[in-house]
């Protein structure tokens, strides 16, 4: 009897380790294998679950519709998705909401090479979902401790003493990527500080 494979773990990521995310590989040679984005912290992702704000919606196709959704997180750093008429679901969702409005995403990534060699990663989205301001804070929460286990791991694995990761992803990142660990602690303080300031924004008196 056949199984059926099991759907890739959604990773929580904020879009400023995502965007730098330039690095996709295979685990195998077959045609039907899947792709996986690598993280700068040292984790594969083929999926990714997003909780933010959508900013802009436009629809950027020639011959058919094909949307464009901008959504910042709570560091003001813009996740990009692009839905056409094999993602009828998600592309009627970007036609029909009004920004700005908190939405949650599940979808997988992909890269782009522009012309001049760049690299930038957007996602390709399964399904969209209006949400409200409580769904937002808990994402990043969790977002927040999923990135800083990351990290730890991250650190924990190239260490001080020059040893080589053991952690396949680990050792792949610290190679592909030459990029400051810690500059994915500072976008976690960034966002969590972000959400006690709204807090505190909420809590005050009206005039």
């Amino acid at each position: 009897m056949a199984t059926t494979p099991t759907r890739e773990v959604a990773r929580r990521v904020f879009a400023g380790e995502f965007n730098d995310a330039t690095y996709t590989f295979k685990e195998s040679d077959d045609e039907r294998a899947p792709v996986y984005l690598l993280l700068p912290t040292g984790e594969r992702a083929n999926r990714v679950f997003l909780v933010g704000t959508l900013m802009e919606t436009e629809d950027v196709g020639d011959d058919s519709e094909y949307w464009q959704g901008q959504v910042i997180d709570p560091n003001g750093d813009r996740y990009y998705m692009y839905a056409g008429q094999y993602q009828p679901d998600a592309a009627s969702m970007l036609r029909e909401l009004e920004p700005p409005a908190y939405i949650s995403v599940v979808g997988k990534p992909r890269t782009y090479e522009t012309d001049d060699g760049e690299v930038n990663v957007s996602i390709r989205p399964e399904s969209i979902t209006e949400v409200d301001a409580a769904t937002r804070d808990r994402w990043v929460v969790e977002t927040a401790e999923r990135t800083l286990d990351r990290i730890g791991r991250y650190k924990d694995e190239t260490g001080e003493d020059g040893d080589a990761a053991v952690d396949e992803y680990v050792a792949m990142a610290a190679e592909e990527y030459d990029l400051p660990i810690e500059d994915y602690r500072r976008q976690v303080v960034e966002a969590l500080e972000s959400l006690e300031d709204d807090e505190a924004v909420a809590a005050e008196p009206d005039a």
